[in-house]
């Protein structure tokens, strides 16, 4: 039955069975406490003298007694409890339901809660100190709550994620969000936050995408898909408007695709994807197999011997003077073949050994041209053990033995070509914004494409791999953010079949195009870096961030996950020693890793309770290897044991 009972009567009981604790989150439950009254009764059972066991609301309790010792609360302060009878196992039964069945507040409640505080007056910052949370949580919750109707209900009900409530709110036209959102009603496919975010903000796609070419209009028309075009409009730049049924088209036919191509090649296993590239997420997981270009058999390096001598002596026939026209024509066209056969020997791409094969899988892709194109890289969903060995690394299957041409001696071609590698050098050199162009396009252009085609430059500028496999911050702010910008880029110009027709569609661009995607390949090319002494150092960087002026703790903030849990629990004192002081460090230097290592997540994201000062503090904290700075003052190597800090270890002690 419910009964109030003096907070003096009341006591902790042993059988509760929550043993652990957040000391912040305890903080703020006592803030809370103070401002509210107690929101929820608590479980008691009788005791020896008059007291009463709580067997659930311990934390409640704790804060309740907290109050009262600071003077807040009377001593004898009314407690609305219920009081339970039964056997000790029945009652430590209802402490765990008790903490059981508590749920926590779907995102689509909180945006409203919050969205109904503020109509009623009060700021968004007035809401993040009510409720202990930052001003970015509270303004992400207040978006949510300008979600088209049947998205919001359906992120309240649970039909979708918070990441895909939040793809949809890549726009802010509800009609937009609606459609998209009825049309994916009837997808057969997994929809993920990326296929939202990229339909909501595709509201048509040119008849000249990847998706289009490989469905084919034809098949689009049948299956009941609307074209839209303007007076001037071709198929390549016609508007398909039915987005969802084009993109259950083109991964069924990725589908179709990716069963032929595993019996093709006796492979375990192909995954389609709709992407132009194989990312983090789907290999996660995966070990990436061994793999080499096929060398030669005895037969094709006879073969490739045969044809450089015939290209040797077709070629003489070119450089003799005596030659007459139909000889030099007939020679030319000989060479041109012989050139090509030379090619298809030379150029293999790496092949998997036959015993891997029965446990191997691959990607398929959507190249830039609409074709399904097999990515070859194999992985398995076994472990590699002997991993000593390491992976053989692929030799560049596309190198040429001999690179040969139309017209004279192999010695001649190489020295007229170098000539006149010059003097389109110096032409090049100046004219600055041509040059910035073709730099551009060139970088650009490498996605998507034939990785044995003939370049026209040594220019590379490929994502550049991190020191770790596989990881992606997919949360932080700042690889959203790329995420979004590489969203905006206008592709248009992929179109082109040729590296000719898509240069000149690219120089067509608007200079604001042309430099968004400088700035994206630039970007891209970046390698992973910190303000250090040692193998991760780039004191360019710091050159870089000086100048852009970064301030590293408005893109990232350190959490249990990606720091605190990671390091030891002095590192964690001194970052709390930084923020609050020796006040704060005694406060939390008594705590197990793991509970200080969600404390300090907390404190350093700004979602607790404190003084103004050390709110600022704990939010512009980020450890000295993530800021950016001076070159010539780098932090100690990290990659050692660095000493730990004699204030913070004194303390630490003490409390210990």
């Amino acid at each position: 039955m419910i009964q109030s009972i003096p907070l003096k009567k009341l006591v902790p009981s042993p059988r509760n069975v929550r043993k652990s604790s957040d000391v912040l989150a305890d903080l703020q439950l006592r803030a809370d406490i103070a401002a509210r009254g107690l929101l929820q009764n608590l479980v008691v059972r009788k005791a020896k003298r008059g007291k009463f066991e709580v067997e659930a609301g311990g934390r409640r309790l704790a804060q309740l007694q907290a109050l009262a010792e600071e003077g807040t609360l009377p001593k004898n302060h009314e407690v609305t409890c219920l009081v339970i009878e039964g056997e000790e196992s029945e009652v430590r039964e209802a402490s765990l339901a008790e903490n059981f069945q508590r749920l926590a507040m779907n995102p689509a409640d909180e945006a409203q809660a919050f969205a109904a505080i503020i109509e009623a007056g009060a700021s968004t910052e007035d809401v993040a100190r009510r409720f202990g949370l930052t001003v970015r949580f509270v303004e992400g919750r207040l978006r949510l709550a300008g979600l088209a109707p049947c998205v919001f209900e359906a992120l309240a009900q649970g039909a979708i994620t918070l990441d895909m409530a939040q793809a949809y709110g890549a726009i802010s036209d509800i009609d937009r969000q609606a459609h998209v959102y009825a049309e994916l009603q009837d997808a057969w496919y997994q929809v993920t936050p990326e296929t939202i975010r990229r339909m909501v903000l595709d509201a048509t796609v040119r008849g000249s995408d990847p998706r289009a070419v490989l469905v084919g209009r034809d098949a689009y028309l049948a299956a009941g898909g609307r074209i839209e075009r303007e007076l001037f409009d071709d198929e390549a730049s016609e508007s398909w408007i039915d987005v969802v049924l084009l993109e259950d088209l083109a991964q069924k036919a990725m589908d179709d695709a990716a069963k032929r191509v595993a019996e093709e090649h006796g492979l375990a296993w192909v995954r389609p994807t709709l992407g132009n590239y194989v990312s983090h997420d789907l290999v996660e997981g995966l070990n990436r197999l061994p793999c080499e270009p096929a060398p030669l058999t005895e037969e094709e390096a006879r073969e490739l011997s045969e044809l450089e001598a015939d290209y040797d002596r077709t070629a003489a026939i070119l450089e003799d003077e005596d030659s007459d026209e139909s000889e030099v024509a007939k020679a030319e066209e000989e060479l041109v073949s012989i050139d090509r056969a030379m090619r298809d020997l030379n150029d293999c791409p790496p092949v998997l050994a036959d015993e891997l094969k029965s446990e191997a899988g691959a990607f398929l892709v959507l190249s830039r041209n609409g074709e399904p194109a097999l990515v070859p890289q194999y992985y398995t969903e076994t472990e590699i053990v002997d991993e000593d060995e390491g992976v053989v690394e692929s030799v560049d299957a596309g190198a040429e033995s001999k690179r040969k041409s139309g017209a004279l001696s192999q010695r001649l071609l190489d020295e007229l070509a170098m000539q006149r590698r010059d003097i389109l050098a110096i032409h090049l050199a100046n004219d600055p914004a041509l040059a910035l162009d073709f730099m551009v396009f060139t970088l650009a252009d490498a996605d998507g494409h034939d990785w044995r085609a003939k370049k026209a430059s040594t220019l590379v500028g490929s994502v550049a791999s991190g020191p770790v496999t596989g990881f992606e911050a997919k949360d932080a702010p700042a690889s959203a953010a790329l995420a979004e910008f590489a969203a905006t880029l206008d592709e248009s110009w992929r179109a082109g079949e040729t590296d000719v027709e898509r240069f000149e569609r690219f120089r067509a661009l608007s200079d604001e195009a042309r430099s968004a995607w400088l700035g994206h390949v630039v970007s891209r090319t970046l390698v992973a870096s910190l303000a250090c002494v040692g193998d991760r150092s780039a004191p360019l960087h710091e050159i870089l961030g000086s100048l852009l002026e970064i301030e590293t703790a408005h893109w990232w903030r350190p959490t249990a996950a990606n720091f605190f849990d990671r390091v030891a629990k002095a590192r964690t004192l001194e970052a709390l020693d930084a923020a609050g002081g020796a006040e704060l460090v005694s406060r939390y230097a008594g705590s197990k890793k793991a509970e200080l290592a969600s404390a300090a997540e907390r404190i350093f994201s700004g979602n607790f309770i404190g003084e103004a000062d050390v709110k600022t503090r704990a939010g512009a904290w980020v450890p000295e290897i993530m800021r950016f700075g001076s070159p010539e003052e780098p932090v100690e190597d990290e990659t050692a044991d660095p000493a730990e800090d004699e204030t913070v270890n004194e303390i630490a002690e003490q409390a210990a």
